[in-house]
This record gives structure tokens, sequence and C-alpha cells, in this order.
């Protein structure tokens, strides 16, 4: 089993009917499932990932009166739980891998991942949350909550960005694909300058996968998993070997060819989306259009690149 699906059977096995029994009258205002920090919350999960924060676990959030009120009791009763299942180690929880499984606060937990108790919900605040940290308070499966309170901060937050907020970056990116990939890279080769080449490839491979996301209306994870996790999206599903093979590429000029090969591939998804009449392949001649479909005045008139 993944992490998810052990995760599952674990609270399915013990959990419900442990906290059921335990707490008879606090149980309906608790929610459980698995998600936040971890490979096997994406679903990312290998044999690699067993070696720590691995194993036999699930999250119960609860709202900040209870958890005030009951939360330590509530975590005795589920330290007291069975550690382990049969052919599967007990989670080993690492230095930095506390506090991802367990009691949690609701509040506490979203005010960590997205700097607000109920998720962001003004231009302002979600400008300023980094796409993984949505990634990561939006991922696993939550298995139960009567209170519902969990479950719709993260109906709401998985709704997406503002639709400015995403045209901001996805102009934003464009930017970036174009000044890092398409212009400073292939100049970065032809002088020589190998470090700085690396570098303008490096900003173009996370800048291009964050678009990806963007037309997707997905959250893009942290960065080692942001191309992995392009393998599933539905738009732009050749996006995941395109950028394979610009990985592979043995030299520079076959990079430069693929880079424009995932630049053509992303303007005919802008223009699909309505979002650019131009079919030019330089990106950077396709951010302005996009900054003309923000409607808020004050975002459309900040720098295209300040995202």
């Amino acid at each position: 089993m993944k992490g998810l699906e052990l995760s599952r059977f674990y609270y399915d096995q013990w959990g419900r009917d442990g906290m059921k029994a335990a707490f008879p009258e606090l149980f309906p205002r608790m929610a459980f499932g698995l998600a936040g920090e971890g490979s096997e919350c994406f679903g990312f999960d290998d044999g690699y990932s067993r070696d720590h924060d691995w194993g036999p676990a699930f999250c119960i959030w609860m709202d900040e009166g209870d958890y005030k009120a009951f939360g330590g009791a509530v975590q005795e009763a589920y330290n007291a739980l069975p550690c382990g299942i049969p052919g599967y180690p007990p989670r080993e929880v690492s230095a930095h891998g506390d506090g991802r499984v367990g009691v949690l606060c609701l509040q506490d937990w979203f005010r960590r991942y997205t700097g607000h108790p109920y998720g962001p919900k003004k231009v302002s605040d979600w400008r300023h949350v980094p796409e993984a940290f949505l990634a990561t308070a939006t991922n696993g499966a939550v298995y139960e909550d009567e209170l519902r309170i969990f479950s719709s901060v993260r109906r709401r937050l998985l709704g997406y960005y503002p639709e400015d907020v995403r045209l901001k970056k996805i102009a934003a990116r464009a930017a970036v694909m174009a000044q890092a990939g398409q212009y400073n890279y292939p100049r970065c080769v032809r002088r020589g300058e190998a470090v700085a080449a690396e570098l303008a490839l490096a900003e173009f491979i996370r800048a291009g996968l964050s678009m990806v996301y963007l037309l997707n209306r997905r959250y893009a994870p942290f960065y080692k998993w942001m191309h992995r996790g392009t393998r599933d999206l539905p738009v732009l599903p050749r996006a995941y070997g395109q950028f394979l093979n610009l990985a592979e590429a043995r030299d520079g000029d076959e990079k430069v060819e693929r880079i424009e090969g995932i630049c053509v591939t992303v303007v005919a998804e802008l223009r699909r989306q309505g979002l650019t009449e131009g079919g030019e392949s330089f990106l950077q001649a396709h951010c302005q259009a996009i900054m003309d479909g923000i409607q808020n005045t004050k975002l459309r008139h900040t720098h295209v690149m300040a995202e």
C-alpha cells in the first residue's frame, strides 16, 4: 500500500472505533484524514519515502475551542492506538516531521500554510501565499468530517485562485520563461558561461512547470515534485515528456530547440483559453494581452514580474 491507502486502512481498522469509543460526544466535531507535508499526501511516495515520516498514521483536525479543551486527551488516545500494521513498520518521526499527524488545531493548520486561519480571501492575501503551500493545504484526503469546517475551507481553496490572481501569475511566468529560457539561456551558452546557463535553465523549468499548473488551475507542489505532478494533469498532457526531454538533452543547441517547443505548446494553450490572440512563440510578446484581461485595476498595473 502507498501512504494514503495505508493511512485510510489504519483509520478504518483502528482509528474510527478507537476515537469514537474514547470520545463519543466529541467525535462528530473532529475531522479525520491525511493531508499536509510529505510525499504520501500527494501520492508521490515510493520505496525511498519509507525511511522517515512514513507509516500508519492519520490527522485529527479540531476546532480551536475543542483543541484547547480536549486536544491533549485526544492525543493520548491517538498515541494508544496500535502503532503498526503487519508488513509495515511503525512510523518513525524525523527531527523535522513532528506535528504532521495526530491531533491538530485546524485554524493553526491553515494559518501555517496560508497565513490565515480559514485561508486567504482577499486578492492581496492570495498573492502572497506560495503555490507550494496551497498545494500542501489541499492535498491528501479527508475521511470523515461531520462538522464540515475543515472541509469547507479546503473546498474553497480547491476552487483555485481568483481569476485576476491566476492571470497575473500566468503573465509573470510567461515573462520569466521568455527572459530566462528563450533569451538568456542561449546567450549564456554562446558566451561559454556554463553556470549562468544552468541557472537560466533552472529558472525556465521552474517557471514553465508553474505555468503548466496555472493553466490546469492546480497548485504547483514543492519543487522536487513539480515535474512528477504534471504527469496526470489533463491540460497540456505533453508537458511531462517535454520537460523530461529538455532535462535529458545532450547539448545547448538541443536544449534551445526543446525550450522553444515548450513555449510553442504554452502559447497554443494560452490561445485556447482566450488569454492571447497572437501566435508568436516568444512568450514576452503575450504578457500584455494576458495582463489586459485582469479586472482589478491595481493588480493590472503592477509590474508583470511582480508575482
